[in-house]
């Protein structure tokens, strides 16, 4: 029994949601339009302000799909609503970053600044030289666009330098003792 699955999805003033006979779910709302191909083992209804997923049997694959299905949908339908956001702190001496056109330049101690430009669908903003805010309606491109701007220089646990997440916990190491073997 999925606890996750059997849940309602409730939706807000302003979403809509449509799923046609190949099991594709588009949810329309203020921030724009998601759709997402559910698997056909799962039965998506919209019954007025909510959306119910159910599943046909009770195999382990179709339990498997249950709780998934249900948690893509209400991912689309809290995007579309409000919108997703990672925040990025930058940590070392003259690590900085700014935003020139839709294009984000990171100087991370390498001998050239390194420029990403935004994928279609997500924002990044700077608020101060050693933030990042990366925006946008899709929750997995939102965390794969942060996850490629923070592997250009994860945290290194001895002075804590690079780009983390704002609720990442770097975990420090001492460094050498300095006790000399004469």
């Amino acid at each position: 029994m999925s606890r996750i699955g059997n849940k309602e999805i409730a939706l807000p003033a302003g979403v809509e949601v449509k799923v046609d006979d190949n099991n594709i779910v588009t949810v329309k709302g203020p921030k724009g339009e998601l759709s997402e191909q559910i698997s056909p083992r799962i039965t998506v209804t919209v019954e007025g302000a909510e959306v119910k997923v159910t599943r046909a049997t009770d195999n382990r694959i179709d339990r498997s799909q249950h709780g998934l299905a249900r948690t893509l949908i209400n991912n689309m339908v809290v995007g579309v609503s409000n919108g997703y956001e990672k925040k990025l702190i930058v940590n070392g001496v003259g690590y900085k970053v700014e935003k020139k056109g839709n294009k984000l330049v990171m100087n991370l101690g390498y001998s050239h600044p390194v420029e990403l430009e935004d994928p279609e669908g997500i924002t990044t903003e700077t608020p101060d030289a050693t933030t990042i805010l990366v925006k946008g309606i899709n929750k997995a491109e939102v965390g794969n666009y942060a996850a490629n701007i923070r592997a250009w220089r994860k945290p290194e646990p001895y002075k804590g330098k690079g780009i983390r997440y704002d609720d990442e916990q770097i975990r420090r190491k001492e460094g050498k003792t300095g006790a000399v073997n004469a």
